[in-house]
């Protein structure tokens, strides 16, 4: 009865927050699915003429709505392009959140989330246990990449080209750093994030390079949890709020000025889902989230906006590169100018436009595990628009992003390499 008292709740809120859709269909002409499949099942729109029904369409076909739900990449671009500024991620959030209370989790997403990627230490170990035997089921795919495929792999992960597990992830490299304010007074939480700490450990190093550089003090615990994204993405509420538990924990009574990190989407995710998602916390869970929320940025507008680095002219005549606008890091948090200065601080570097910059890459976290195909072409797209650039460097501030496009890159065998902004910054210090 709890339960059917919760999904009741649930549902209550779900409609209160599509009172506002006007079924306009603005959404079309942004969504990258639906640029593919040109259905309207996979619009927004379609999607929200399905959750308007759910209870019903839950009991009639429940493994169809869920499909059809997580046929999105939750890339946002539907909700800021929407003349009614309707919160569409938080309808599809609850809406994946009412179904998978229904149907329950399955016994693989239970291992990996509540008991792999929801136990840090865990999860640390596994990975840094991977890391150093990785080599006997991969092999190099593209040495400018670094990138790596595997014939063993392929039923599982099908033809991905994929950065392996860094040989020391940050965490084992480092254990806690504890460092006062330098010169500029300001002491910060560095949140590399999952993908920065284990795969691309050059862009934390980069994080940590500025820090030294500009006197900011560093906070980084040796246990850290995962933001949660992909639990409440994946529908899991009960998996994502251990994970947030665990990192408030620690972080709610810290001392610092900002907690950075080096992807856009694990701070869109501290910043805005974490205090949007703490109504069933206790109240001093709630004060310490709202606490931390405020304090969140990503690590290109610390640099620019906080620490005051802008380049003074433009550079030209060297290495080409080109930005992708990740989609949590333009259009949840605002941020596109201060990478972009970034790389401008860079004079080995020119900076180049390519078209459509601030599209999604199409990897979605999950939506890239389960609709490769899908999440494949989407990309493809944005590969094309990297290539006719004519850069020789691939930019972008989102470790997911740089996951999915050295994918795409390595697969056509492009001569482009990928660097998070970041790095392209440290480069000069």
């Amino acid at each position: 009865m709890a339960d059917l008292n919760k999904l009741a709740k649930m549902l209550e809120e779900l409609d209160d927050l599509m009172a506002a859709c006007m079924k306009c269909g603005m959404c079309q002409a942004v969504c990258p699915v639906f640029a593919e499949t040109m259905r309207e099942a996979d619009v927004t729109r379609g999607k929200i003429a399905l959750l308007e029904n759910l209870a019903h369409e839950m009991i009639k076909d429940a493994e169809g709505v869920q499909e059809r739900l997580n046929r999105c990449l939750l890339c946002g671009s539907c909700a800021a392009n929407c003349p009614s500024g309707v919160r569409i991620m938080d309808i599809f959030l609850q809406g994946r959140t009412i179904v998978n209370t229904y149907m329950g989790l399955s016994p693989v997403k239970k291992a990996i989330l509540r008991g792999m990627v929801g136990n840090p230490k865990l999860f640390n170990a596994l990975l840094d246990f991977g890391s150093k035997f990785q080599g006997l089921f991969t092999s190099q795919a593209n040495e400018l990449l670094g990138s790596s495929c595997s014939k063993f792999l392929s039923p599982i992960i099908g033809d991905r080209h994929f950065s392996p597990l860094a040989k020391q992830s940050l965490h084992s490299k480092y254990g806690t750093i504890d460092t006062p304010a330098g010169k500029s007074g300001l002491r910060v939480l560095f949140f590399p994030g999952c993908v920065a700490d284990k795969m691309y450990t050059k862009a934390g190093e980069a994080c940590l390079k500025v820090f030294r550089h500009h006197g900011v003090g560093v906070w980084m615990p040796a246990a850290q949890a995962c933001c949660g994204i992909p639990a409440l993405s994946a529908g899991d509420r009960v998996a994502y709020n251990k994970m947030v538990k665990f990192n408030v924990n620690i972080f709610g009574d810290g001392n610092y000025d900002y907690i950075v990190a080096p992807c856009g989407s694990c701070i869109s995710t501290i910043h805005e889902l974490w205090p949007q998602f703490a109504g069933e916390y206790p109240k001093d869970v709630q004060d310490k989230i709202a606490k931390i929320a405020k304090k969140a940025m990503d690590i290109n507008q610390f640099v620019v906006d906080v620490l005051g680095v802008k380049p003074t002219e433009a550079p030209k005549g060297g290495t080409k590169v080109t930005f992708h606008d990740s989609c949590h890091l333009k259009k949840s948090l605002k941020v596109s100018e201060q990478p972009r200065d970034l790389i401008r601080m860079n004079p080995a570097y020119e900076l180049v436009e390519m078209s459509e910059a601030d599209r999604c890459c199409g990897c979605g976290g999950t939506f890239n595990l389960y609709h490769y195909d899908l999440s494949k072409k989407i990309g493809e797209r944005k590969r094309e628009n990297i290539v006719s650039s004519g850069a020789k460097v691939l930019s972008t501030g989102c470790p997911a992003c740089m996951m999915q496009i050295t994918d795409m890159l390595s697969q056509n065998n492009d001569s482009v390499s990928v660097k998070h902004s970041i790095e392209i910054y440290a480069e000069t210090l």
